[in-house]
């Protein structure tokens, strides 16, 4: 199973940045997809998820700034992440999840700094 994660980079405080991941149709119809990120030092940490529903799901830290989204005919999610804080700094890596088979993609870093 290949996620294949993208849209991270280096962007100045306040800022915004749209992270796309890409995965097959098979996975994409059927499994819960979401987003977790790593900062330095730290131990990876639920962002968002969407289920094939359309239904969202956020960790309080970041639903009033972070909207995930999905694309069906591109089997591509999305997070789009505004107002971006220095502490966003991490790298994001995309999941997919169906019961207890989990598959994660290599991750994108994102850098928030002036």
């Amino acid at each position: 199973v290949q996620l294949q994660a993208s849209g991270g980079g280096l962007v100045q405080p306040g800022g915004s940045l749209r992270l796309s991941c890409v995965t097959s149709g098979d996975i994409f119809k059927t499994y819960d997809m979401g987003w977790y990120r790593q900062a330095p030092g730290q131990q990876r940490e639920f962002v968002a998820q969407i289920v094939p529903s359309g239904t969202e799901y956020y960790a309080d830290s970041w639903k009033d700034r972070f909207a995930i989204s999905r694309e069906n005919a591109k089997n591509t999610i999305f997070l789009q992440m505004n107002r971006l804080k220095p502490e966003d700094t991490a790298v994001y890596y995309c999941q997919a999840r169906s019961g207890n088979k989990i598959y994660w993609g290599r991750g994108t870093q994102v850098t928030v700094s002036s």
